[in-house]
């Protein structure tokens, strides 16, 4: 039987990442033509952890940040995402053991929104971003972070 690995086994686990490849036929009719960064997990764990409190960024702002520390002209939407989860994951452990760990709930998906898919749901999220100071409001079915703009930390 495989032992399946840890949040933080995962983020350690780089693999051949970072990586910078042109756009393939299939993206460039969404993004265009020149080159994307498929980043380590380490990398966008590494951003994350430089967010303050009081302030946020989003899962796009993180992929720019990629993009322009690998002179690509995009960051990967898809493992930036699945690699922020992974640092959720992995902080969550890491609280366990009582050490310093990276503050997750400030990275938001697009427009601000709340990821339901970090550790603690929608309701943990809030609970820590309300309790930082920021303003949380229900649109549709989401939650959504008030004027998170202008909330963005430079990263």
């Amino acid at each position: 039987m495989v032992r399946k690995k840890s949040w933080s086994e995962k983020l350690a686990d780089s693999k051949d990442l970072p990586r910078v490849e042109p756009i393939n036929a299939k993206m460039s009719t969404r993004w265009g033509t020149g080159t994307i960064v498929i980043p380590a997990p380490k990398e966008v764990d590494e951003i994350m952890r430089k967010v303050p409190e009081g302030r946020v960024t989003t899962i796009n702002e993180i992929r720019a940040s990629l993009a322009r520390k690998h002179n690509a002209t995009i960051g990967c939407p898809i493992t930036t995402g699945i690699f922020a989860r992974i640092a959720a994951g992995a902080a969550e452990e890491q609280r366990a053991k009582g050490t310093d760990i990276t503050p997750y709930w400030r990275t938001l998906k697009a427009r601000g929104e709340i990821n339901a898919k970090y550790p603690g749901g929608v309701d943990g999220q809030k609970r820590i971003l309300e309790k930082e100071g920021h303003k949380i409001a229900l649109k549709g079915k989401k939650y959504f972070v008030v004027d998170f703009e202008r909330l963005l930390a430079k990263i």
